[in-house]
């Protein structure tokens, strides 16, 4: 299943719109970083891999952005630990 994320730039958090409900990943910029901060799914959308999506996307921004993203938040370092490839685009 392909589920849209919107990057919000004002509010700075990566977005998921489903059911009514709103998930989002929310970022800073910091020392020419991205930094990946906190991951918030509502309880009705948990299950649905919509935090791995917020996560996926967020590497995959800093990836074509040439940006390195510092990970602050719990669920990205874990999803990290499944998803070696993106190490490089990591400050550690």
């Amino acid at each position: 299943m392909d589920i849209p994320v919107v990057n919000n730039t004002e509010r700075k958090q990566f977005e998921i719109h489903q059911d009514g409900e709103t998930a989002v990943l929310q970022y800073r910029f910091h020392d020419g970083h991205i930094w990946l901060m906190h991951t918030e799914v509502p309880k009705n959308l948990e299950g649905k891999g919509i935090a791995s999506t917020l996560a996926h996307y967020a590497l995959e921004w800093a990836k074509e952005n040439n940006m390195k993203a510092k990970v602050l938040c719990p669920f990205v370092a874990i999803y990290l630990k499944r998803h070696p490839e993106y190490n490089e685009y990591v400050v550690k």
